[in-house]
């Protein structure tokens, strides 16, 4: 059997290339420009390899009953490694991808195809541009895990944007992202205030070596209008291989501190990740 081998393209928006994991035999891990964005399983698409993408999927396993399908859009669409996660979770859920890059949509559909009925649809698009053009009520989850290089873009962390994200959501829907940031975190409690002008519950996921200022990292936001089952988060989180704390309420609300909603004329991309902040070995 002839072994698996690194494709590498320029796409729209840098280099990516796809790299096979010498310890499972279907799986590929995909970076664009060094920066490690998305590892799947072909054969396991349950399997949750990064943290962050772990902790997503710890909130959407709660927000509706195991199994059951669900609407679901994402914003960045990566290796597509949860839209294949909610198709082998949530059988019959309808998904969409909106992937500003068209050439790493290509690479990846290419090479690491979908299931035939997956019920994904992809979208070559801006994900603000394409949210703005979707109809109200359409989703029951909204994923955000967009990033330019390895920052989130300023367009995507405004007051007009999560104004689009709580339309486009159901009444019941859940808002998630995946955001990066260090102490003093002014970008992550800067996105904590815009989401707080439109949306009631709010939980904030990481490691605690992050919440306390040590490194730079990921954390995950969670927004919706219904209460989040933070006790079982917590508890998954905690158990996780690299725990996490979950934080809402009263900690979210002292986190938040004096930071302000972001308007569009203010608005700038997450910070720099320091140097190997998130290289691989």
């Amino acid at each position: 059997m002839n072994e698996p081998i690194p494709v590498s393209r320029t796409t729209d928006h840098g280099t990516a290339k796809l790299m096979p994991d010498v310890d499972r035999a279907r799986a590929w891990l995909l970076t664009v420009d060094g920066a490690p964005q998305s590892y799947v399983d072909l054969d396991a698409p349950e399997h949750l390899e990064f943290e962050y993408a772990r902790r997503l999927g710890y909130v959407l396993d709660g927000v509706a009953e195991a199994g059951q399908a669900l609407d679901v859009v994402h914003l960045g669409g990566g290796a597509l490694t949860l839209p294949r996660y909610v198709a082998a979770t949530r059988p019959g859920s309808r998904q969409d991808v909106v992937e500003a890059d068209a050439g790493l949509l290509e690479l990846v559909v290419e090479h690491l195809p979908l299931p035939a009925g997956s019920g994904v649809a992809l979208h070559a698009a801006d994900a603000r541009a394409w949210l703005e053009a979707a109809p109200d009520d359409h989703a029951d989850v909204l994923i955000a895990d967009v990033f330019g290089g390895s920052r989130v873009p300023a367009h995507l962390t405004t007051l007009a944007y999560a104004r689009e994200a709580e339309r486009v959501l159901r009444p019941g829907g859940v808002y998630l992202a995946n955001l990066a940031d260090a102490a003093p975190f002014g970008f992550l409690r800067s996105q904590l205030a815009t989401f707080a002008e439109y949306f009631a519950e709010l939980v904030l996921i990481a490691e605690p070596g992050v919440l306390r200022g040590r490194r730079f990292g990921n954390a995950v936001l969670v927004a919706s209008h219904r209460p989040v089952d933070t006790a079982a988060l917590a508890r998954r989180a905690a158990s996780d291989a690299f725990p996490a704390r979950v934080e809402h309420g009263a900690a979210v609300r002292e986190f938040i501190g004096s930071a302000r909603p972001v308007e569009d004329a203010e608005a700038v991309p997450s910070p720099e990740p320091p140097d190997g902040a998130f290289g691989i070995g």
